[in-house]
């Protein structure tokens, strides 16, 4: 089972079911989890063999619950799902665009709609998650109300959809981790390395602690507030490559030397292609 955050429908039920492209596993059963730790913690019991976290979208950047959660468990990264997240704009059967006043979703859904929403001069209403707006809207029946959200929870819910690819930018990618207990089967797949480090607080010392990954190709990088230390940071980073080849197995080590907080969270299948 591949717990996600949220109701069936959403973007993390889509990274779910998909949570086994390019590993071979296959996805039987999905469950919907209130929030980032509970799926962590599902997973972490052995109530659910993976869970998937979004850690950044294309258009809003990183997501940092889940990175900050990255830190607190021992579970690894097996691998990641980019989702291609395609809006709709849904509402009861009957209802059209001139019955609508309100439109609800969640915040980072209503944020990537802003064109319609005030084309239309919706009131926009943020909700928990983009498939429980369109759950909440079936169960009360409003037909004032459209929601934001995924083709699938139009489809689970019965919902009519008024418009497709309603956002902002067609470029809207989230990128999800799998998350489990142990770490991912060896594969000749293309890999990423996931690192979280933290250095002493010396001049030039950071600069000089990423200079061991030099003539490597890092996909993403980034610093976060550590929540154990004021004034202290995080760096997260994505590196191409196994940890286990040379070039990186050296990079690694050298980084492992001088930062004052590491910890490698993964070394997986990246995603070869977005699913939707």
């Amino acid at each position: 089972m591949v717990a996600f955050q949220g109701n069936p429908g959403s973007y993390g039920e889509i990274a779910a079911l998909n949570a086994g492209a390019g590993s071979g596993l296959l996805v039987r059963e999905t469950r919907g989890y209130p929030t980032f730790h509970e799926v962590a913690r599902a997973v972490e019991s052995g109530e659910a063999d993976y869970g998937v976290l979004p850690v950044e979208n294309s258009l809003m950047g990183a997501i940092h619950q889940s990175t900050d959660l990255l830190t607190e468990t021992e579970l690894h990264v097996t691998g990641e799902v980019v989702v291609r997240v395609s809006h709709c704009l849904m509402a009861l059967p009957g209802v059209e665009l001139s019955d609508i006043r309100k439109v609800l979703s969640q915040q980072p859904a209503l944020d990537q709609c802003t064109v319609l929403i005030r084309k239309h001069g919706w009131q926009p209403v943020a909700k928990h998650d983009t498939a429980g707006s369109a759950r909440d809207i079936l169960e009360r029946g409003a037909r004032d109300e459209a929601a934001i959200a995924s083709r699938r929870a139009a489809e689970l819910h019965g919902l009519n959809i008024l418009q497709r690819e309603v956002e902002d930018e067609p470029f809207n990618f989230t990128r999800f981790m799998v998350l489990g207990r142990h770490e991912p089967a060896e594969s000749d797949a293309p890999h990423k390395t996931s690192l979280l480090f933290a250095v002493r607080h010396t001049p030039g010392f950071l600069l000089e602690t990423l200079s061991e990954l030099r003539g490597l190709n890092l996909s993403r990088i980034e610093s976060r507030p550590r929540r154990d230390r004021a004034w202290s940071y995080l760096i997260y980073l994505d590196i191409e490559g196994k940890a286990t080849d040379p070039q990186v197995a050296l990079a690694l080590a050298g980084v492992l030397r001088k930062a004052s907080y590491a910890k490698v969270i993964g070394s997986y299948p990246a995603a070869l292609e977005p699913v939707s």
